[in-house]
């Protein structure tokens, strides 16, 4: 009962205090060239025309003269000048912002690194600042910038980017936009030089404005948006108290790379259901801290980060079974699906693995908890 009744008294303070917040808006696309500052740029017209006090905190044109056009009579904030490695660079003034108070500010290319030296290190955090001064914010991103995501846009496009945002921002926005365009429609764009200068093009045709790599981006911004809506109906309309709610964990070893995976792959799982989740490792007796070799602590920490930025509870349990310790974590904290990566073992492996597996399974067998096995 006490429970129960902290827990109302938490969801009402979050309430007040999201109330306080500036409202979020983003645009989303599958590259770029499909619009997403053209339509900012419209509505912040369309905005002033209505009476309300917005401003361009940062806007990027790329020299698109129909884009840059829309820019005229539009109320600019002076961008923050720096001085880094001898050139005079630009960046968001976000104690501007937070100074003049807007009722809305227009602030393009979310995931944007700041020049060293910033205060914050990414934007989107600039934007996290200026939504909890309760200033309304639009911005924009592309679909390949999105954390989760980044081993599927890397598998289709062969590029791995590097400027990406967590999850947690694009699931903190109050609306979110897909700015749709068909293969045909985005590569006659880039043909006809509204998207890159003419030198660039023909090198843009052969490599990320492929028709297919258009299409599978395509259908992942289309996936996103409609996972995005899901999750809103999911925390805005009623449910069944009845209904099993979600609690996923991943479990981690210290293999950098099916780490990863693992946890990006169950993070896209938890956003699907709006879920709570957890990463789990285990430190066996041979992993502790004297005897781990340092490449791989440094693997382990930058997952751990990872897995929070995500979103997720970082769990390090020091045990001598895995299975034991798996399923005990699963069973205090309402676990409902256990996610574990695929093995990449060799015989010897496998073999000293069975009873670790099969006594998980065992454990698995006599609960309600689903097993999933990520490629």
């Amino acid at each position: 009962m006490e429970n129960e009744r902290d827990q109302n008294v938490q969801h009402f303070l979050n309430l007040i205090r999201k109330s306080r917040q500036g409202k979020f808006k983003v645009y989303i696309g599958m590259s770029a060239g499909v619009g997403k500052t053209f339509r900012m740029l419209q509505e912040a017209r369309s905005l002033l025309k209505n009476g309300i006090d917005i401003k361009i905190g940062f806007i990027e044109t790329h020299n698109r003269t129909e884009t840059h056009e829309l820019l005229d009579g539009l109320p600019i904030i002076p961008r923050r000048k720096l001085f880094y490695k001898g050139k005079e660079l630009e960046e968001l003034n976000v104690e501007a912002i937070i100074s003049l108070r807007p009722e809305v500010v227009i602030v393009d290319e979310l995931a944007h690194t700041n020049i060293e030296g910033s205060k914050n290190e990414k934007r989107w955090q600039d934007v996290m600042e200026i939504l909890e001064a309760g200033i309304n914010v639009i911005s924009a991103v592309n679909i390949q910038h999105i954390e989760s995501l980044n081993e599927s846009i890397k598998h289709i496009t062969g590029v791995e980017v590097r400027e990406r945002i967590p999850d947690s921002v694009l699931a903190r926005a109050d609306e979110v936009v897909n700015i749709d365009l068909t293969a045909d429609e985005l590569i006659t764009r880039l043909k006809e030089g509204k998207i890159y200068q003419q030198d660039k093009i023909e090198m843009a045709l052969r490599n990320f404005f492929k028709s297919e790599h258009i299409l599978q981006l395509r259908e992942l911004a289309l996936k996103e948006v409609a996972s995005l809506v899901e999750r809103k109906v999911a925390t805005e309309v009623p449910r069944n108290k009845n209904m099993r709610h979600e609690k996923f964990m991943a479990c981690i070893s210290s293999n950098e790379k099916t780490a990863k995976k693992v946890i990006r792959k169950t993070a896209r799982l938890a956003n699907y259901y709006n879920s709570k989740w957890f990463v789990l490792y285990v430190q066996l007796p041979h992993e502790s801290a004297d005897r781990i070799p340092l490449d791989k602590q440094r693997h382990l920490i930058n997952n751990f980060k990872l897995a929070t930025e995500l979103g997720a509870e970082v769990l390090n349990i020091q045990h001598t079974r895995i299975a034991k310790a798996l399923m005990e974590q699963a069973e205090s904290r309402n676990i409902t699906t256990i996610c574990i990566g695929k093995p990449r073992m060799n015989l010897f492996q496998i073999i000293r693995a069975t009873n670790v597996f099969k006594e998980l399974l065992n454990k698995l067998s006599c609960s309600d908890i689903d097993l999933i096995i990520l490629s």
